[in-house]
Formats: structure tokens, C-alpha cells, sequence
């Protein structure tokens, strides 16, 4: 048995189909022995609610697939007043330019209002969502599929869904994120084997991994812009350091 609580940030790690992706569907669907790994998931030590599972508006967990992109011919701010307006918070101005102004501290390519959704890029997509979850969705949980391959400051995403006191699990391959959470659920053989808590040196790790992936990160935002990288400036600059609700995984 497994609990996660508000406020925690889960890796789940693993080699390729030990079984990951169906850990998350589990959690997503709060699966009661009823999925093919026969887990259960419990919501505060009891066996969630009809409503939790299947009905949309009250849904417990939002989920961030691997690769995302719209299908909506509108744009981001009128996308994201129809947002607002599904969870009663109509006319929130305010609120929109906190969405896109978070959005953009995630991603290196700038989204404005008047975008349409079908021309962001997948990092910018993935970033507006992001920020979408953390500022206008209720789900207190969230479970995002490899957020290393959108192309975008992971660590920052992260600070934010945090900052909003949700539980985030993520499906991950890169060794600073899953250093960087709290603990790291490791699948094999679609079974959980083992719980790691991060120890301090870990993290230590982590915050050198980070300057690294800051670094490339400002690299490859010159290249894309049309600058020459005429020089290399290596310095460490170590990294900035609703209801409750707690879920059991059981095997």
C-alpha cells in the first residue's frame, strides 16, 4: 500500500513497458480491481465515489499525455473563457492573463491571447495546459506522462502545480526530475517493486542536473533565435528552492 498526499510531487520510474503507463491509467480511472492490473485505488481511505470516476465536472484527476496538441479552431484566450465559464468563474480577466503569463515562464516560445490553439507548437500546448490545470482546473490531482520530451522548463512546471497544493505523479525517464521529487515509485513486471524516498544527496544531484538542463536550455533558445554562441559562461547557480485529499495504491 502506497499514499500519496497533497502537496507531493511522485515519480514513477521504470524501463521501458514494466508497466508505467498502466500505474497512471489505474490512478486515472481510480481503479477498483477492475483494470488489468487488478489494483484499487482508495481517496482518503475509502473507496471513491461513482461521481469521482465518471462524471466529467467532477472529476478528481486531470491527466497530461505525452503528446498534445488542439483541436479547436479558436483562440487561447477564447479557449480559455470557455474554460472559466464551465467551472462558474465567468468574466475572470484577471485570471486569463495569469494562465498565459505562467504558460509563457514554462515555455521558451511566447503565447499571447489572440493565438489560435491549432498553431501553438506541442511545448507551447503542453505549457498552457500546464499552467490551465494548475490556475482553473479543480482536480486536485494530477499525472503527466513524460513531461521531459514537451520541450519545456520542467522544473518550473512542476513549482507551479505545486504552488496550487496539488498531488503530481509523473511518468518519467530523466534522472533530474525523478531526483527532484519526493519519492519514486518503481514498476517492473507490471507490479510496484519497490518506494524510494529521495535522500539529501539525491537532491544535491538533482540541483547539479538542473543547472545543466538550464543551461542547454539557454543554448538552444540563442540557436532557434538566429544567435552565434561565440561564447561559453559556465557558472552553478543553485535552483530556487482546496481539500486534502490522499490516495492508496494497492498491488
Amino acid at each position: 500500500k502506497i499514499e500519496v498526499s497533497r502537496g507531493e510531487v511522485i515519480a514513477i520510474v521504470g524501463s521501458t513497458g514494466a508497466g508505467k503507463s498502466q500505474l497512471l491509467y489505474d490512478i486515472e480511472k481510480l481503479a477498483q480491481r477492475d483494470t488489468k492490473s487488478k489494483r484499487q485505488i482508495l481517496v482518503n481511505d475509502q473507496v471513491p465515489d461513482r461521481n469521482w470516476r465518471f462524471n466529467p465536472e467532477r472529476k478528481l484527476i486531470a491527466s497530461l499525455a505525452q503528446t498534445m496538441n488542439f483541436l479547436t479552431d479558436m483562440s487561447v484566450g477564447d479557449f480559455l473563457k470557455l474554460h472559466l465559464e464551465s467551472r462558474g468563474k465567468k468574466g475572470d480577466e484577471g485570471l486569463i492573463k495569469e494562465v498565459i503569463q505562467e504558460a509563457n515562464e514554462i515555455t521558451g516560445e511566447p503565447i499571447s491571447s489572440e493565438m489560435n490553439l491549432l498553431n501553438l507548437s506541442g511545448g507551447q500546448s503542453r505549457a498552457l495546459m500546464i499552467s490551465d490545470v494548475a490556475n482553473i482546473s479543480v482536480s486536485p490531482i494530477i499525472l503527466i506522462d513524460e513531461i521531459e520530451n514537451a520541450g519545456i522548463k520542467k522544473e518550473k512546471a512542476i513549482q507551479i502545480l505545486l504552488e496550487e497544493g496539488k498531488i503530481v505523479l509523473i511518468v518519467t525517464h530523466d534522472p533530474s526530475l525523478a531526483l527532484n521529487s519526493d519519492r519514486r515509485i518503481v514498476v517492473k513486471n507490471g507490479g510496484i517493486v519497490d518506494m524510494i524516498k529521495t535522500t539529501s544527496k539525491e537532491k544535491n544531484i538533482a540541483e547539479y542536473l538542473n543547472w545543466i538542463e538550464g543551461y542547454n536550455l539557454d543554448v538552444r533558445e540563442k540557436i532557434r533565435k538566429g544567435e552565434k554562441i561565440e561564447t561559453v559562461d559556465i557558472y552553478c547557480r543553485p535552483a530556487k528552492p482546496n481539500d486534502d485529499y490522499k490516495l492508496a495504491i494497492s498491488n
